[in-house]
């Protein structure tokens, strides 16, 4: 069976971060040979706003087709969560295609495997109200290892629901997904390292003097 990964490159061949010029090729592997089947110039510009990254973000996943594994030096804030949004896997490594694409095909099956099993499964976490519209979420226990939930499955309703001023979400590491979130949204984020080596997001809502 033949496989698809998209990789972004700079000029010198190697991965490059989706803020510099360079190219995203689309490799497929057949009877175990890596061939690059179309390419296409690109690169963001965090100058322009971010319609215009979204935009551009549009015309990668229409490129993409039914490619859904995107490799980058780095893939953060916007081209993250449009990635994602579109059902799009996203690896970060470094170095030229040949070096990797194999790891990265192994990868990709053994997570897709992973999925597949009975795993370690996770109470849905719930916010407790610490203050009047004053809330506090962990999701230590699903970036942990836990299977059956995601931290996108629990914070984005809340996000998209609101109904507090300051929602503090305790977690290990900042999601990407999360971090494009307060990109592109109308919510700010403090990031708060506590003393148990783990992080406080302070989420509250934009004011309107923070929206013109």
């Amino acid at each position: 069976m033949s496989r698809e990964i998209a990789v972004f490159t700079g000029g010198d061949g190697a991965t490059a971060s989706l803020y510099e010029p360079g190219t995203i090729s689309i490799y497929k592997r057949q009877q175990g040979i890596w061939t690059i089947t179309r390419a296409m110039p690109f690169g963001l510009d965090k100058e322009r706003g971010l319609r215009e990254m979204r935009d551009k973000m549009t015309e990668v996943l229409r490129f993409l087709e039914n490619c859904s594994v995107f490799v980058a030096l780095s893939v953060t804030g916007v081209p993250y969560y449009e990635l994602e949004k579109g059902r799009v896997s996203v690896w970060e490594y470094e170095g030229i295609p040949a070096g990797f694409l194999d790891a990265v095909l192994a990868e990709e099956e053994a997570s897709r495997q992973a999925s597949q099993d009975e795993g370690k499964l996770c109470a849905v976490p719930v916010p407790q109200e610490i203050g009047p519209g004053h809330y506090q979420i962990s999701i230590k226990e699903i970036q942990e290892g836990c299977s059956g939930i995601t931290s996108k499955q629990v914070l984005l309703p809340l996000l998209r629901q609101g109904g507090f001023y300051q929602l503090d979400v305790v977690c290990k590491h900042l999601p990407p997904w999360l971090e494009g979130e307060l990109l592109s949204g109308n919510l700010t984020g403090s990031l708060e390292k506590m003393d148990n080596q783990e992080l406080k997001l302070k989420i509250a809502r934009k004011t309107c003097c923070e929206n013109r």
